[in-house]
């Protein structure tokens, strides 16, 4: 399954109720079940952004929906990148062949 990091801000409303993360990480991760999307870490951390999380999820659309309703509940606001392990990695390596860089 496709994994993807996604980097989360608070807005000033997510930051106002900031006692009530625990309880809206444990909401996400019940969001998450309803499209297929499993939080496999999450992280408070300190500098640009507020909480990192390391998701899995069966496609692009399923993890875009599940950050587009989380992101609707207001406190929050999340970028999602696209995270290749080493044997997905390996594979797209391979596809380029014997092209050289210009």
């Amino acid at each position: 399954m496709p994994s993807y990091v996604a980097l989360i801000n608070w807005t000033d409303q997510g930051i106002r109720d900031v006692r009530d993360t625990l309880r809206r990480a444990e909401r996400a991760d019940q969001l998450g079940q309803k499209y297929g999307v499993r939080m496999e870490r999450l992280y408070w951390a300190v500098g640009p952004y507020d909480l990192v999380s390391i998701l899995e999820a069966p496609d692009e659309e399923s993890v875009s929906a599940f950050a587009l309703e989380l992101g609707a509940s207001g406190s929050v606001r999340t970028s999602l990148l696209r995270a290749y392990e080493r044997e997905e990695m390996s594979r797209i390596i391979e596809r380029l062949g014997s092209a050289t860089a210009t």
